[in-house]
């Protein structure tokens, strides 16, 4: 598989940022009139459409959290560790001016953690009690080939 030159390659990340071919084109280097008429093939070209690929798959995979992030966010909000940012007001010479104070998450979010964490690891179950009689009835309504 051959490599991609600079203006390839500028293509391509200009192509994913917008996702219009002919302003990617235009921005990475090629003339107005091949990149009106011709832009389509850059997207087609298998390199180039292999290196958007790729580079789409790392964005994407920097943009979701993992489960160990998580469970690690989970775990420093039920410990109190996560400040959360409040606006509040406070009062200098009669006038009011807002300020952001930092503080704990409540106990609220910080048993929702500990419940959200405690689902994670099965620690707590529901007690189901099942009772009951199923009787099996077996319903014959299938008829024979001179019933047909």
């Amino acid at each position: 598989m051959s490599t991609l030159n600079d203006r390839q390659r500028a293509f391509a990340d200009y192509y994913i940022e917008s996702l219009n071919a002919e302003q990617s084109a235009i921005r990475a280097g090629y003339s107005e009139k091949y990149a009106r008429g011709n832009a389509h093939k850059l997207v087609a070209n298998s390199c180039i459409k292999n290196y958007i690929e790729e580079r789409m798959k790392e964005i994407e995979s920097d943009r979701i959290a993992k489960a160990e992030e998580v469970l690690a966010f989970l775990s420093a909000s039920l410990r109190g560790e996560v400040l959360e940012e409040v606006v509040s007001t406070e009062s200098i010479e009669g006038m009011i001016k807002p300020v952001i104070l930092k503080k704990q998450l409540s106990a609220k979010d910080r048993i929702k953690a500990a419940e959200l964490l405690g689902k994670r690891y099965a620690l707590f179950t529901e007690k189901v009690d099942l009772e009951g009689n199923v009787g099996v009835t077996i319903i014959d309504d299938i008829g024979t080939l001179e019933d047909a």
